[in-house]
Formats: structure tokens, sequence, C-alpha cells
């Protein structure tokens, strides 16, 4: 039954956003004596101690490039670095591990927003000690499935498939693979096996309906049958290419099927017609655009942050100041600043972030600024990396004089222009994060408001963190979690784009605490702006190595 729905209410409880991530290996390590390795990649995650096993493949006999069917599911959360390793190991006897040396084939470590911001990552394979794994590569690959995304549920059976046994009927399974624009082949998905059947019945199964067809309905996919063999050596019952156009045609009523064809035979066999019929018997599907549906079309977040200079934070000779630069330990502000950017450096390819400052008297005419750029470049506010911006701070605050007042309405305004030429772009290319640290409650309180409720127009979200132990009460009301923020004139915000949080209650907390509390929010708020302004996903450019058939579970 063909029960398609399109949906676009709210988006997705934090909670509920998963992810899929699919492995596979190239010119691993060959530890047999007699065979090739047995290999399977174990997934681990790291979170404040050891690393822990969250999951692990099949075992492919006898391959050393295996492209494995078992697929990863975990929860993705942006606010948080989620730390994974992958171990690729040579497996004797069932699937267990031993602790010998000569069992390892290599591993790699990355972060999960570093994978779903690439789609894909390519990356060798490391033996304990630093030691190179020789020419061994990883690839993971990462597709969204949640309950609300998008999705696509099948069920295929088979009828009168060719016998490729002498003694009993062929064991059949069903690959799936994407045909790439480049020709290359991605695997989707691969059923079971079952024995001892020339009628198979597959279980049904789920897969993202990017990692099926690239969202494209009439993208060639390549099915292939075959017989299981225990030894890897499975014997090619035949092929179908069917779209998933085609496959929509389903109905209750209405079966779809496709011709099972061997090529070698149709050329040698006057009399062939087939190797059998492979039918979808159902299908369902599911859409709605999401966070990550954003994030894997190349939509880029840019992190531009705004740092407060005014006097009331302490003469930074001063060891009590708060911009005071120890020569051993950083100040609130680096501590904030860092902590956040190692998130979103995970979703900005070039790795520049805006650093700007406001309150101070600036050089050469010290007259003061409410916006001006820490590394003093008036044609390029950008800094390199986390270590370009603590560097730029570090320059910076020697070279100007504290002043005030408390003004964040200009910096709110600049970047307000700057997302307005992104939305011009009318795509979903690029998203803005400005983070304000400032140590108190800022003077222009109307100006901000006004400066916020225009801001919510455009693709941008603001966090504020209070640095040091002022009385940061009135703050809350440009935090919209108490009711709608209005500007003076009444005019409410078109979505909630505003965080705040004092750093003091995370000062006992790890970084990652504070990352985790102000960044929350901004996966809805990116996901609401889109909805609003209709600017869907640009479809994601995936591509892979053409895949040789394994051995499934």
């Amino acid at each position: 039954m063909n029960d398609t729905q399109d949906q676009t209410s709210s988006p997705p409880a934090r909670n509920a956003c998963k992810v899929e991530l699919r492995v596979s290996c190239k010119n691993l390590l060959d530890r047999d004596t007699l065979n090739k390795s047995d290999p399977c990649v174990i997934l681990m995650g790291q979170g404040e101690g050891d690393w822990e096993e969250i999951d692990r493949t099949e075992v492919i006999k006898s391959n050393l490039n295996p492209t494995f069917s078992k697929v990863f599911t975990l929860d993705y959360l942006f606010e948080e670095v989620q730390k994974l390793r992958f171990e690729a190991y040579d497996i004797h006897g069932s699937h267990s591990i031993d602790t010998h040396e000569d069992d390892y084939l290599g591993g790699m470590e990355c972060t999960l927003g570093k994978i779903v911001a690439q789609k894909k990552i390519v990356k060798l394979l490391s033996l304990k000690y630093g030691k190179n794994a020789g020419k061994s590569a990883i690839t993971v690959s990462v597709e969204e499935i949640s309950g609300n995304n998008e999705y696509v549920e099948l069920s295929f059976s088979a009828e009168k498939l060719d016998d490729k046994d002498l003694f009993s009927k062929s064991d059949p399974f069903l690959e799936i693979y994407r045909i790439n624009d480049d020709e290359t082949e991605q695997l989707v998905h691969r059923t079971k096996v079952i024995k001892n059947n020339l009628n198979p019945v597959w279980e049904t199964f789920k897969v993202s309906l990017s990692s099926l067809c690239s969202c494209d309905e009439d993208r060639r996919l390549k099915c292939l049958v075959w017989d299981y063999d225990s030894r890897g050596r499975h014997d090619f019952i035949g092929e179908f290419y069917p779209t998933f156009r085609e496959m929509q045609t389903v109905t209750e009523e209405n079966k779809v099927s496709w011709e099972c064809i061997n090529p070698k035979y149709k050329l040698k066999k006057k009399n062939y017609k087939n190797s059998g019929v492979v039918i979808l018997s159902e299908l369902k599907l599911l859409r709605v655009y999401s966070f990550l549906d954003y994030i894997m079309g190349g939509c880029q977040i840019h992190f531009t942050v705004a740092i407060d200079f005014t006097a009331s934070n302490g003469d930074p000779k001063n060891s009590c100041s708060l911009h005071y630069i120890h020569p051993y330990r950083p100040n609130e502000y680096l501590n904030a600043l860092v902590a956040l950017l190692e998130i979103c450096q995970d979703y900005d390819s070039d790795k520049k972030f805006s650093a700007l400052g406001f309150g101070a008297r600036i050089p050469p005419s010290y007259e003061v600024s409410h916006d001006f750029a820490i590394n003093f470049d008036p044609d390029n506010d950008e800094c390199e990396g986390i270590q370009g911006i603590v560097e730029a701070y570090q320059n910076c605050v020697p070279k100007i004089q504290l002043y005030g007042p408390t003004n964040v309405a200009p910096i709110i305004n600049k970047l307000a222009k700057v997302a307005a030429r992104e939305k011009a772009t009318k795509d979903a290319s690029r998203y803005h994060i400005l983070l304000i640290l400032t140590d108190g409650v800022v003077t222009d309180m109307g100006e901000t408001r006004e400066a916020i409720v225009r801001a919510s127009y455009q693709p941008l979200s603001i966090i504020i963190v209070g640095v040091g132990n002022a009385d940061f009460t009135d703050m809350q009301i440009l935090d919209g979690d108490d009711g709608v923020l209005r500007s003076l004139k009444g005019e409410p915000v078109l979505r909630d784009i505003v965080q705040f949080v004092p750093f003091r209650d995370f000062k006992s907390a790890s970084p990652a605490a504070l990352a985790k509390c102000v960044l929350a929010e901004v996966p809805k708020q990116v996901v609401e702006y889109y909805s609003h302004v209709g600017y869907g996903p640009k479809t994601p450019v995936l591509d892979s190595p053409t895949s040789v058939p394994n051995t499934p579970e």
C-alpha cells in the first residue's frame, strides 16, 4: 500500500533526532595465514570517562575491502561534542574479539558533528601507539532516520528464483545500491538470507530517502539477488534496475514487480525469460524537513563573537579583572568562547570566525567604538579557527582602553544586515550565530529589543553569556522563554532567537555543559526560520566507491 504523508508541522523533538552511520573499509591488513581477515568494525563512544562499545557491524568473511550492511543508529545532538571511535578487528569464532594485538586491524577517532557536517569522511586507520596501518582506510557516511523525518519503508519478496544449489534450494538475499551521478554505487540495504527458499519474503526495512535515491525519484537503483555462500563466494542470480518513482506506483491491490535478469543467461540461452521475479508489496513514505536535512544539504553555520570591553570589567592589568590575561589559565571570557566554538567549528567549513568588540576606546584615535574588529582589520574581522580568536583577543586587550557604555544593538544590527544578504540568496546556504559575552546589563535595552525584533526575520540566532557576578535579572527580558519579546512599539519577534545564561551557573561544570545549555535551541531556531521563508534544504552531494558483494549476517 502506498501510504504517503507530507508533514510540515513542528520540528522533531530534541531527543528524537537520530542518524544512521554506514561503514566500509579498504585495504585492511591480512591477519590470517590461510584465508583473508574476517573483519568487523566496533563503534565506541566517549563521555566523561573511558571508551565504551556502542555497537558493532556483522562479520564479513574473508574480505579486506568490506562494505558492512549493519547500520549504526545514534542520537545526534548539535549542542554536544560527541566523540566516536571506530575499531576494526579480525574476528575468530562466534563474534568474539581476542585481546591479542594480531586481531586489531586499526582504528580512527572523530566527532559525530564532523561526520554530519561533511556527510561522509574517509580516514586512514592507525594501529595502537600511533603506528600507521598501511593503506588501510575507513569510510563513514551519515543519513538521518528519525520517526518524523524523511524515510521510506519497503517490503520485498521474490518468486521462482533460479536454484543454484545441487542438493538443496538457493539461499537468496537482496542488495540495493544507489547509482550516484559519477556512476559509483552506494550500498543502501542488504537483506538477511532466507535459507533454502526460491520464493523468499524478506523482512520489511526502513531507509532514509536521501540514502535510497538522494531525493531524486528518477535516480536508477541497482538491485542484485544472490545465493548465499558461507565462504563469501556468493552465486549471482540476477539483477534489476528500478527507480523510486516506479516503486511509488505500488498499491494494496496492485503490487510492483521486476524481472530478475542474469545478463549471461540472456545472451547464451535462446528461450531465457528471467531468473525469477522480485516483488515490492508495500511502500510507506513520510516527509518533513529537519535541522539535519539543512546541515547535510550544505547549510553552513557562521559564528560571530562579540566581547564586552567596558570599564566595569576592571583594569586588565589587575588580576581581579575579568579581562586579566593569566599566563597559565584562561579567563571566563575565553572559557565561554572556546566551549561554544568547539561545537560550532564542525559546521563551518572554512573555520573562520568573526570576532568583534564593543564598549572600548580603540587605537589610533581612541574614540569609543561599539562595533570594532578585535584584530583591528576593518575590512576583514575573521580569525583563523579557535586559536586565531584567542590570539586576537590576547593581542587586543593591552592595546585598548576599557570604557562604556554597554551598547549591543549596533552589533546585532550589523549582523542582521549581514544575515539579510544571505537571505537574499533565497536558499538554505548559511545561518549565523552571534555570541555576545558581557559582564553587565545592556545600557541600550530599548534599542536592543528593537534590533532583536528585526533580527528575528533573518537567518540569525543570538546567544548572550553573562560573565562575572553582576545582577543579570533584567537580561531575562531578552530571552523569550518567559513570554514573547516585543519592541518598545509593541511589535513581537517573529521567532525566539535569544538564549541567555549566566556563566557563573556553569563554573563548577565542564565547558561541555555550558555549550549544551546555550546551543540546545539552535536546531529548532534554524528549522523555524527556513520553514517560515519556505526554503527547503539543498540536495546532499553524495558519492562513494563502488561496492563489492560481501557476506550478509
